[in-house]
């Protein structure tokens, strides 16, 4: 377990295989709860070789010391991501307009 949000990640090994490669973090919220979006790439055993880019947004709870994770959402292709980032990019631009 990690006991400092820098520590998080999703890299996951299997015996010598990286099953879920981390590509990058973004730490969203820093705290007794801490939200990290990370970019990664997931092992495809038929095909020996990384699949495409995934993304995904955990939230941790810290609890004696160490983060457990507590929820996640999985954004499972680029294309998911770009409209994900259009809807929010749209929604932020209403609310500065009503500033």
């Amino acid at each position: 377990m990690a006991s400092t949000v820098e520590e998080l990640t999703v890299t996951y090994s299997e015996g010598d295989i990286e099953t879920v490669k981390e590509l990058d973090k973004q730490v969203l919220t820093k705290g007794a709860w801490a939200t990290v979006m990370y970019k990664l790439q997931e092992w495809n055993r038929s095909k020996e070789e990384y699949g495409p880019v995934k993304f995904t947004i955990r939230r941790y709870q810290k609890r004696d010391g160490e983060y457990n994770q507590k929820s996640k959402f999985n954004i499972s292709s680029v294309d998911q991501a770009t409209k994900i980032i259009d809807a929010l990019q749209h929604w932020v631009g209403e609310e500065k307009k009503d500033d």
